[in-house]
Formats: C-alpha cells, sequence, structure tokens
C-alpha cells in the first residue's frame, strides 16, 4: 500500500457497507460518502499520520461533523506507541481515525468522530504538584541545563553532596538535618548519580564522581 490512492477502495467499501454512496476527489476532499438524511462523511488519506493530515481534516469539519482520517496502519517497534499517541489527538480533535492494513486492506475503525469529553488524571495531577513543590526556584527556565534537566531529586542530591564537601564523611541522619533534606539516607544509599560512597552502616562520604557533579551542576542551588 506505497500510494494513497490504495486506501481509497478498502475506505470505499467500508463505507458501502454502511449504505453511503461514496466518491473519491470531491471538491477538496479525498472521499466523501453521502446517505439519504445523514450529514455527509469525509475521508482524507495519506500513507501516514502528517501534521498536514491533521490540518485538513480539522479544515473539514467546517463542512460536516463527521471526518476521518485513514492511514496505512504502522508497523515497527515505535508503531503502537505513536498509534495510541495519534488516536488521543484525533479524540481531542473531534476526528475520526482509520486505519488500513497493507497486506490485504483490512480496515479498522479506531475512533469516530465526536466531542472530546477530557478526564482529569488525578494521580498524574498530584505526582506534578509534588514534583512543582519539590524543586527549588526555577532551574531549568523553560528548558535543559547544559547538563540536562535539573529536578527535585537531583536538587536533593546537590544538597547533600554540597554538604559532605563541607563537612566531610556523615550520618545520614545528620544530614537529612542539615539540609533539610528528608530523604537524605535514602538518596546517599541509592547512590544513582554515583556522587556518594558508603563509608560504613549509615556513614555516607562524597566521591569523586561526586565533585565532578558539583562542578558540572554548580553546587546545591539556594532555596
Amino acid at each position: 500500500m506505497g500510494r494513497e490512492r490504495d486506501l481509497y477502495a478498502p475506505v470505499k467499501r467500508l463505507l458501502e457497507a454502511q449504505g453511503y454512496v461514496v466518491k473519491g476527489e470531491v471538491g477538496a476532499a479525498d472521499v466523501v460518502g453521502v446517505k439519504a438524511g445523514l450529514d455527509p462523511v469525509i475521508v482524507e488519506l495519506k500513507r501516514a499520520v502528517t501534521l498536514g493530515l491533521i490540518h485538513q481534516a480539522c479544515a473539514r469539519l467546517q463542512v460536516t461533523d463527521h471526518v476521518y482520517i485513514a492511514v496505512t496502519r504502522p508497523t515497527g517497534p515505535r508503531a503502537k506507541r505513536a498509534l495510541k499517541d495519534n488516536l488521543a489527538l484525533c479524540r481531542r480533535l473531534g476526528l475520526g481515525f482509520i486505519t488500513v492494513r497493507e497486506r490485504d486492506g483490512a480496515v479498522e475503525v479506531l475512533c469516530d468522530p465526536g466531542p472530546y469529553a477530557p478526564r482529569q488524571n488525578k494521580r498524574a495531577k498530584a505526582k506534578l504538584l509534588r514534583a512543582f513543590a519539590r524543586l527549588r526556584g526555577d532551574p531549568n527556565d523553560g528548558g535543559a541545563t547544559r547538563h540536562g534537566l535539573v529536578t527535585g531529586y537531583r536538587q536533593d542530591a546537590l544538597a547533600c553532596a554540597a554538604y559532605l564537601a563541607e563537612a566531610g564523611a556523615e550520618k545520614g541522619a545528620l544530614v537529612a538535618r542539615a539540609t533539610g533534606v528528608p530523604e537524605a539516607t535514602r538518596i546517599m544509599r541509592d547512590n544513582h548519580y554515583g556522587w556518594f560512597e558508603k563509608v560504613e552502616t549509615g556513614i555516607y562520604a562524597l566521591s569523586a564522581e561526586g565533585r565532578k557533579g558539583l562542578a558540572d551542576w554548580g553546587g546545591a542551588p539556594a532555596d
């Protein structure tokens, strides 16, 4: 199914099976289906989802509420993720989404056109607000720093590293009190960045990699 026109016959069969009279290339629309007493159905065809295809489909919403995009069903390791993202986009825009399998022309309607009724993910919202509260200041300034994004976790690790750079090896509980980082012991124990060394049970020191991290990231950010 190397050409857009190869999508036409499977889509036409789908609409005709539902009682529509179907014609291709009507005005600016790729496919138009008409059925007595109903608004027309428009389908825009492309081999793959593109921004241009989305623009075309949105423009057709000025003519009818029943607008679909139809593309060759994607394959490959990234196809499932891309398909899910594009399906979510179509739902948000009120567009229908059709895929056509290349080997046999099998058609699958992933969603029909209709108004989008979003449901908030309360867990994701709470996670976002926790991350916001944990982040000191505005270290990313709308983008990543030279070494990457500064997260609240990294800021806490930097605070622990900066304290150890001054105080030397110390108990996790004392580091937590001195830095105001309640999870200091766990951060040093997990050692995701390789910045800490365990001296003995509950006592940690700054590693050579930790000193490099302080230099790279500019030390612990101010509150």
